[in-house]
C-alpha cells in the first residue's frame, strides 16, 4: 500500500517462496468449523455453474460439494497439491510474489477466493488489482482469515495487527486496489470455544 514503508511487507524468511514450497503440504491449515464456514462463504458468494478461480490454492478448494460449478481453475505454489485437489479442472503454478499478472483474460471469472493465504502477499494491491481485472463487473472476491499463519513466510504488518486489524487493512488494499465496490468485512468465527476464527473481506469487481 502506497501509505506503508516496504518493510511492512517483508518477511523473517526471504528465502525464495519456491523453496519453502517445495515440499506438498496436504494437510488443513485451519479446523473443521473455520473451514465449514469457508465453504459457506463460498455457497452464499459463488454463483452455481460460474467459473470460480481459487487463487493461492492447494489440496483442498473448500468449495461446497453439492454445487456444481462450470470450470474451477487453481493458482498455487506446489504441483502435487494442485494435482491433488479434486475439485479443479486445471491449474496454474505461479508465485505470485514474483510475477503478480494473472495468465486470465478480462472478467473471465465469476468469483475467486483467497483462503488463509492474503497475509503471505508482498504486493498484495497489485495482485488484487489483477483478480478486479479477471472478475467480470459485480464478481465477489472472498478472501479469508484466521489468527493461523506460517510465521516466518507472513508479511510484518500482518504480525503488528489484530484480528479487527487485519480486516481494516485487507479492506484498505481493496480500495488501493482502485477495481472493487461494495467492500466490507464478516466476523464468521464459529461460535465454539477452542475453534479457530474465521474473518473475511467481500469487494466485488467494478
Amino acid at each position: 500500500m502506497s501509505d506503508l514503508p516496504q518493510e511492512a511487507f517483508r518477511r523473517a524468511d526471504e528465502t525464495p517462496d519456491e523453496e519453502f514450497y517445495r515440499t506438498p503440504r496436504l494437510v488443513t491449515h485451519i479446523d473443521d468449523r473455520a473451514i465449514a464456514a469457508v465453504t459457506q462463504l463460498y455457497r452464499e458468494f459463488f454463483p452455481s455453474g460460474g467459473s470460480v478461480l481459487d487463487l493461492m490454492s492447494s489440496w483442498i478448494s473448500h468449495l461446497p460439494e453439492d454445487v456444481r460449478y462450470g470450470r474451477v481453475v487453481g493458482l498455487g505454489m506446489n504441483e502435487v497439491e494442485l494435482r491433488n485437489n479434486p475439485r479443479l479442472d486445471e491449474y496454474v503454478v505461479q508465485n505470485l510474489n514474483e510475477n503478480v499478472r494473472l495468465p486470465f483474460g478480462d472478467a473471465e471469472f465469476d468469483g475467486v477466493g483467497i483462503c488463509v493465504s492474503i497475509d503471505y502477499l508482498t504486493r498484495p494491491v497489485e495482485v488484487l488489482r489483477e483478480v478486479g481485472r479477471i472478475l467480470k463487473v459485480g464478481a465477489p472476491a472472498v478472501i479469508s482469515f484466521s489468527n493461523r499463519c506460517f510465521p516466518d513466510k507472513a508479511v510484518a504488518i500482518w504480525h503488528q495487527l489484530d484480528d479487527q486489524g487485519h480486516m481494516r487493512l485487507v479492506e484498505g488494499y481493496l480500495r488501493e486496489a482502485n477495481n472493487f465496490a461494495n467492500i466490507r468485512s464478516l466476523d464468521r468465527s464459529p461460535r465454539r470455544m477452542f475453534s479457530d476464527p474465521l474473518y473475511a473481506v467481500i469487494g466485488e469487481s467494478t
